[in-house]
């Protein structure tokens, strides 16, 4: 960290090892990563042409599209993993949820169109906190900016340690659940889980990742109470409609006048919107996706 110097001055720069958002040059192999010259327009699609991602890049984007993977490999190494597929994953994941917005920001590239509210409380927002105010009497950059690289690391840490340690667990109980929906049957329409998961976003990259369509229709789990779920399946991660909702006649029931009009016993609940549903049992779940999906084959004849 002592040999951090803040600078623009092009002698100092000179003898540095590595120059970082000054100095208007981008040059990997002399390891000079500016972005702010005119002649820089490089996404990280542009320097890794299997990457789907096209905002311009910021110094920091330059930084981790070059080293980014070998900080990922290491830190798993601390933690004694040692898994390709989990780095490469991990890498596109920390550009997606955490680098990229930096870079989309630091270039002055809106989240949309017509927001209706401003957010103030992203990640270059709290960095900006550290630098000095106009009429602080002390003007301590070099303070205000190690203050600002220890949140910032803290906060990639965080990051990374929230996919290894919850996001990769689930990911991995997914896996599983989509490979052993064969044993369920019904058109592979079915996936089960022994307990609850944060399943949508995984399933979403699975089913893109192994070109399944949308033949999975339903999710069944325990909740905290020991009774069962039944989940239709979103359209897709940012949709409020299912593939296949639960029976219009079954939603906004409950308990025993659900029961009798599905002709399942121990059902608790069906949401009106029919993207949810209960019983008290596993067996009671199973049966009420089942006939789900008979009723959902009867209304396609």
């Amino acid at each position: 960290m002592d040999s951090i110097v803040i600078t623009r001055e092009p002698a100092k720069l000179a003898v540095c090892d590595t120059v970082v958002d000054v100095g208007g040059v981008f040059d990997p192999e002399k390891k000079r990563f500016d972005h702010h010259q005119k002649t820089f327009t490089d996404t990280f699609h542009t320097l890794r042409p299997e990457k789907p991602w096209t905002i311009k890049l910021s110094s920091a984007g330059l930084i981790y599209v070059h080293y980014g993977r070998d900080i990922i490999q290491k830190l798993l190494l601390q933690e004694n993993i040692t898994n390709e597929r989990l780095t490469d994953i991990l890498f596109d994941k920390m550009y997606d949820s955490f680098v990229q917005e930096i870079d989309a920001i630091d270039n002055g590239i809106n989240i949309g169109e017509n927001m209706k509210y401003k957010i103030n409380t992203n990640l270059s927002a709290r960095v900006d906190y550290f630098n000095p105010k106009w009429n602080d009497e002390n003007q301590d950059e070099e303070g205000g900016f190690r203050q600002a690289m220890n949140m910032v690391g803290k906060e990639f840490l965080d990051k990374f340690n929230y996919y290894v340690k919850c996001w990769w667990p689930a990911r991995e109980l997914v896996e599983n659940a989509v490979a052993n929906r064969h044993t369920v049957g019904e058109s592979d329409s079915i996936i089960i889980f022994d307990r609850s998961v944060p399943w949508r976003n995984h399933l979403s990259d699975i089913e893109y990742e192994q070109n399944l369509g949308t033949t999975i229709k339903y999710v069944l789990y325990p909740d905290k109470s020991k009774t069962w779920r039944i989940q239709a399946v979103a359209l897709n991660e940012t949709s409020f409609e299912s593939r296949l909702p639960l029976p219009a006649e079954w939603c906004g029931l409950r308990d025993e006048v659900l029961s009798v009009k599905c002709g399942i016993s121990d059902c608790i609940f069906v949401h009106a919107n029919g993207f949810i549903g209960g019983n008290k049992t596993y067996d009671g779940a199973l049966t009420m996706a089942r006939k789900s999906l008979e009723l959902g084959d009867e209304k396609k004849l």
